[in-house]
């Protein structure tokens, strides 16, 4: 199946950002944000870290580690991620297409949520940096310090699917990550994989995703 059979019988669609929508962090790296995180754990005396977690460049990696360490050290770190998010955004990377992707498809009368493991705060400081709100229906992101809640948890998914009031077997999800094509699958919902990058093709077919795209170009057209 084509990533334009799978939009043509939808009704609602549900966007990863950080991807999809544009590169969080084009302008901020994320290295320097997980490093930034790892500061703000050594502070409250975690100094000590597995090796994992030490050496990774995922920002993600860091919180979900400081979310094992306790209730305090999940929101300090989550508070500190969420205010390094929001200063990326105004040297964020729109991805090529997506902003035509989600007025196409605000014009063509259905739905749209945004259904990210990012910042909701962030999230919104992009839509209306770029004047995208009006076209988005629902934002679920990252509004509080558990880990468990992100994907690959449907819990995002079913937010959003919920605040659509949409049947899922009529929405179909965008992602470029494995994680993003397990919320799906979790969720009963027919997923996209974006393989914006050399080797993810294979990793998204494997989770079985439902299509596949490198770009978003021309998804938009579907929409008109």
């Amino acid at each position: 199946m084509t990533p334009i059979d799978v939009l043509a019988h939808a009704r609602a669609l549900l966007l990863d950002f950080d991807g999809p929508v544009c590169s969080v962090f084009a302008g901020i790296p994320a290295t320097t944000v997980a490093d930034q995180l790892r500061d703000v754990l050594a502070d409250g005396g975690h100094a000590d870290l597995p090796e994992e977690v030490a050496m990774s460049a995922d920002p993600f990696d860091v919180f979900r580690y400081a979310a094992t360490l306790g209730n305090e050290e999940a929101r300090y770190t989550e508070a500190a991620f969420t205010a390094h998010e929001v200063e990326a955004i105004s040297s964020a990377s729109p991805t090529e297409s997506a902003h035509d992707l989600i007025r196409a498809w605000h014009a063509s009368g259905r739905s749209l949520a945004i259904v990210s493991n990012n910042s909701t705060p962030a999230i919104n400081a992009y839509l209306d940096l770029y004047d995208l709100r009006r076209s988005v229906d629902f934002v679920a992101g990252r509004t509080s310090p558990d880990a468990t809640l992100l994907k690959p948890n449907s819990a995002l998914l079913d937010q959003a699917i919920g605040a659509l009031g949409v049947d899922r077997r009529e929405s179909v999800f965008i992602g470029d990550s494995v994680s993003d094509i397990q919320a799906a699958r979790a969720a009963e919902v027919r997923s996209i994989g974006y393989a914006n990058k050399i080797g993810k093709q294979k990793h998204l077919r494997a989770a079985k995703a439902d299509a596949i795209t490198a770009s978003l170009v021309g998804l938009a057209a579907v929409c008109r």
